[in-house]
């Protein structure tokens, strides 16, 4: 598959920092999960997280969202220590937004009813939903689609109605878990396409974890890996794959990402 990210986010101005992570650890009993993370993601930027297997990516998304806290360190949202805020204020206060891996919408309703039920909950202006579930509906080509119940959905059209369901809120931070497992060749360029255009069009931060190195490769600005519960490299597409740490632990010699 070829690159589909056309530009990346350069040094050009001085970045701002909208979510870090200092000195977090977590640990279930004698297990350790994580082991002194530190990272920082800027405004604007389109982040991806890679690491194989219950290496603890979806952890930090749920250490973000605030559906586990850490055992020490802090989580910084805007410059605010956001470590004990529950999840109903990172959403409404922090504007994150998240897209599960699987699920994220109610299976018996139809698309259209499933932006309803939501909007109706996170849109206070009441005049303005139709209006907005309107133009997420033409903004994902879903307009075929509105009176057809999700659980008939296609796995690519599910991944869209659940990202619509998220920028119901007018996210800065969108968080998108596993989101090219299970999809094939083709849904997976459309949906780093619709992930490139939302940084683009919306300036929306974006922060993909996934264990799809070449396809998250492809779409993000800047990435981390995570092995044995720590970072061991952080930096662009082709600095990662060119570092020999990543190599040893994740990528292998042969890999290559274009």
């Amino acid at each position: 598959m070829s690159i589909i990210k056309n530009f990346r986010i350069k040094s050009f101005k001085k970045p701002s920092t909208i979510l870090s992570f200092e000195n977090v650890s977590l640990a279930y009993g004698n297990r350790i999960i994580l082991d002194n993370i530190n990272f920082e993601i800027n405004e604007g930027q389109i982040y991806g997280m890679l690491g194989p297997n219950g290496v603890g990516k979806s952890t930090i998304f749920n250490l973000i969202t605030g559906l586990i806290t850490t055992n020490s360190g802090k989580i910084m949202i805007n410059k605010t220590d956001v470590s004990n805020y529950p999840v109903y204020l990172r959403a409404r206060e922090f504007k994150i937004g998240y897209v599960p891996q699987y699920g994220g919408y109610f299976h018996d309703l139809t698309l259209e009813q499933n932006l309803k039920a939501i909007a109706e909950i996170v849109i206070d202006d009441k005049n303005l939903v139709q209006n907005k579930i309107n133009y997420l509906i033409s903004k994902f080509e879903l307009e075929n689609l509105k009176d057809v119940k999700a659980k008939f959905l296609s796995g690519g059209q599910k991944k869209k109605l659940v990202i619509a369901l998220s920028l119901l809120s007018d996210p800065k931070v969108l968080l998108l878990d596993e989101c090219f497992a299970a999809l094939d060749v083709l849904t997976i360029k459309m949906l780093q396409e619709i992930i490139v255009n939302l940084q683009r069009e919306n300036n929306i931060t974006i922060c993909i974890c996934d264990h799809q190195a070449r396809d998250l490769l492809a779409c993000v600005d800047y990435a981390m890996i995570l092995s044995n519960c720590k970072i061991i490299a952080q930096g662009s597409p082709s600095q990662l794959v060119n570092n020999i740490d990543a190599k040893t632990a994740y990528f292998g010699d042969s890999f290559r990402y274009n």
